[in-house]
C-alpha cells in the first residue's frame, strides 16, 4: 500500500488537487522565447516603475536646501504622489480593459517621463507639489496594464515565473534608484539627475512600444494568436461596472493587499528605530540589516516564481511563507542577537515572504473573470496604497509610546491576516471562464504547432 493511501481522504482530495492544478499541458516549444521576451519587457517596465517611486527621496537632503523647504514639505510629495495614484489605480484598470493594456502603459511611462522633466527644471516647491499629480496618475497604470498584459501573453505553465519577475523588478528598481539618483546629483545636482531619470523614462517607454507586436491583452473583444484564442463577444463579456470588484473574492484581494501592506510598510519604515529601542542595536547596522531583509525578499520572489509553476495549492505556498515570516520577525524583537545572526533571520524572513509573492498574485488572478484583468488589478492593488497610508501612524504611534514590539506585532498580526483571505481564496471555486482561457492558451498555441508541422511535411 502507497504511504499517500494512509492519508484522510480530505488531505488526498486537497493535495489531488493542487497537482491536478499544477499539472498543466506544457506549451509548445516556440512559445518559450515569446514568453521570455514578454516576461523580460514587462519586468522593466515595472522596474522603471519602481524605480520613479525612489527617483526623489533619496535627493530630499539636496531639495531641501536648494528650494528652501523642510522634509515635512517634501515629504507631502510622496503624499501626493501615492495619493494619486491609489485613487487612480481602479480607475486605470477600466480604462485598460476598455481601451487595452498597451497603449495605456506606454502612456503612463511617458507621462512619468515627461513629468521628471519638467521637475527638473521646475523653479520652485509649488510647481514640483502640483506636479505629483501627473506623476502619480503616471504611475498608477503599471498594476492593471502589466497584469493584463502577462495573463493574455504568458503561457499558462510559466505564469508563476511571469508574476515573478514582474515582481522582482519592482524590488530591484526600488534597490537601484537611491545610489544611481546620488551618483548622478553627485556628478551634477539633483536636478540633472531628475532629469537624466526623465530621458531613461522615455526610452523605455518608446522601447515597449517598439515590441506592441509580441504583447497580447486580457480585456473583453480582444482578439490574438496567442492567449485565449477567439475574440469575446461584447455582449458575453464581463459587464464594465464596478459589480465585478464589489464580487467577494475580488474584495478579498484587496483585502489581502491591504494587511500585507500594513505590515510590509511597518517593518521598512520602523525596524531600525524598533531593534535600536529593543536591544540597542546601531542605526547603521539596523540600516543593513533592512537592506539583507529586502535582499532576502527579492531572492524569494525569485525561487517563489518556480515553485508556484510546479505546486498547485497557492493558498499554501502563501500560508507558509507568511507564518513563517511572521515567527521569524516577532523572534527578532523577542531575542537578543548578534548581527550575524540578525542579518540570517531577517533574510530568511525577507526569503519567505518573498516566496508568497508570486503565489498570491496567482490568486488574484485565479479569482479574476476574463476580460477583467486590468480593472481587478487596478481595484486589489490600491489596498497597497490605502494600508501604506495607515500603518506610519500607528507604528509610529507604538514607538512614540514606548511600545516599540508593538510594531513588530503589527507586522505579524498583518501577515496572519493576509494568510487568512489567501486560504479563502484557495477554497473558492476557480471561475470557468479563467480556467477556460488557461486550456485555450495551451489548446491554441498546440493546435498553431501540429498545423504548422503538417503543412511542412506535406511539402
Amino acid at each position: 500500500m502507497h504511504l499517500a493511501q494512509l492519508w484522510p481522504a480530505p488531505a488526498r482530495a486537497y493535495l489531488a488537487r493542487g497537482m491536478s492544478t499544477a499539472a498543466e499541458i506544457a506549451p509548445p516549444p516556440f512559445a518559450g522565447s515569446r514568453d521570455a521576451r514578454v516576461i523580460g519587457l514587462i519586468g522593466s517596465a515595472h522596474f522603471t516603475s519602481h524605480f520613479f517611486q525612489m527617483v526623489l527621496p533619496p535627493l530630499f537632503p539636496l531639495m531641501k536646501d536648494g528650494l528652501g523647504v523642510g522634509y515635512t514639505e517634501l515629504g507631502l510629495l510622496a503624499t501626493v504622489f501615492y495619493a494619486v495614484s491609489g485613487v487612480g489605480q481602479p480607475v486605470a484598470g477600466f480604462v485598460v480593459d476598455r481601451f487595452g493594456a498597451r497603449i495605456v502603459l506606454v502612456g503612463g511611462m511617458a507621462l512619468l517621463g515627461i513629468t521628471m522633466l519638467a521637475i527638473a527644471v521646475a523653479p520652485g516647491y509649488w510647481l514640483i507639489l502640483l506636479l505629483m499629480v501627473p506623476a502619480g496618475l503616471g504611475n498608477c497604470v503599471f498594476h492593471p496594464a502589466d497584469y493584463s498584459i502577462l495573463s493574455a501573453s504568458v503561457s499558462a505553465p510559466r505564469m508563476g515565473r511571469a508574476f515573478s519577475a514582474h515582481a522582482l523588478g519592482g524590488t530591484l528598481g526600488w534597490v537601484a534608484a537611491p545610489p544611481a539618483m546620488l551618483a548622478l546629483a553627485t556628478f551634477g545636482g539633483w536636478r540633472t539627475g531628475v532629469l537624466v531619470a526623465g530621458i531613461v523614462g522615455l526610452v523605455v517607454a518608446l522601447v515597449v512600444r517598439a515590441q506592441h507586436g509580441i504583447l497580447r491583452e486580457d480585456r473583453a473583444g480582444a482578439s490574438h494568436a496567442h492567449g485565449h484564442g477567439a475574440a469575446v463577444p461584447a455582449a458575453h463579456a464581463p459587464a464594465m461596472d464596478w459589480g465585478i470588484l464589489l464580487s467577494i473574492p475580488v474584495l478579498m484581494c484587496f483585502a489581502y493587499f491591504l494587511f500585507l501592506a500594513v505590515a510590509a510598510i511597518a517593518l521598512q519604515n520602523f525596524l531600525m528605530p524598533v531593534l535600536n529601542a529593543l536591544h540597542g542595536t546601531p542605526i547603521a547596522a539596523a540600516a543593513g540589516a533592512l537592506t539583507v531583509y529586502l535582499l532576502g525578499s527579492a531572492a524569494g520572489i525569485l525561487i517563489g516564481g518556480y515553485l508556484v509553476d510546479r505546486i498547485g495549492r497557492h493558498e499554501l505556498m502563501v500560508g507558509i511563507g507568511l507564518a513563517g515570516a511572521a515567527a521569524l520577525i516577532l523572534t527578532v524583537g523577542y531575542v537578543s542577537m548578534s548581527d550575524v545572526m540578525l542579518n540570517a533571520t531577517l533574510f530568511l524572513a525577507g526569503f519567505m515572504a518573498g516566496n508568497a509573492s508570486p503565489a498570491r498574485d496567482m490568486l488574484v488572478r485565479r479569482a479574476t473573470p476574463k476580460g477583467a484583468t486590468g480593472k481587478v488589478f487596478g481595484f486589489v492593488y490600491s489596498g497597497l496604497d490605502l494600508g501604506s497610508t495607515t500603518a506610519p501612524a500607528l507604528a509610529g504611534f507604538m514607538v512614540d509610546h514606548g511600545h516599540p514590539i508593538g510594531v513588530l506585532w503589527i507586522v505579524a498580526i498583518g501577515q496572519l491576516l493576509a494568510i487568512s483571505t489567501a486560504v479563502g481564496l484557495g477554497l473558492r471555486p476557480q471561475p470557468t471562464s479563467r480556467k477556460t482561457s488557461s486550456a485555450e492558451t495551451v489548446s491554441t498555441d498546440s493546435t498553431v504547432e501540429t498545423s504548422t508541422t503538417a503543412v511542412a511535411r506535406r511539402t
